[in-house]
């Protein structure tokens, strides 16, 4: 099975998904961040394309960032100064050719995440 990255992001206090959402996909090697991939959920809560495709897939240690305070704030939730949550990073690791999911539970005041399938 080749690998690959996908997400999904709900919004669950509204219990809708969270369409509008950007999120950035770095690779990690060390103290070294390497951006890979910059998109925006769309009205699904999910990206157009795999976040990292078949194609560009590299098992190592990677991390995700979910701009959560710009979205809340362009979905109207009711602003804070400063947000609670702003940018929300996961770090993860790929060891082996698979599809990984990294799915994002949110709401303005907590977030869960884990590995999807």
């Amino acid at each position: 099975m080749p690998g690959y990255l996908t997400t999904h992001v709900l919004d669950t206090a509204r219990g809708s998904p969270a369409e509008g959402m950007e999120i950035v996909l770095y690779r990690l090697d060390g103290a070294t961040r390497t951006e890979l991939a910059r998109l925006i959920t769309n009205a699904d809560g999910r990206t157009d394309r795999q976040i990292l495709p078949e194609a560009e897939f590299a098992t190592g240690s990677y991390e995700l960032e979910f701009h959560a305070g710009a979205w809340m704030d362009a979905t109207g939730i009711p602003p804070e100064s400063p947000r609670f949550l702003d940018v929300i990073p996961i770090r993860f690791g790929m060891s082996q050719q698979d599809h990984y999911h990294v799915p994002l539970l949110i709401s303005p005041f907590g977030y869960s995440t884990y590995r999807g399938s």
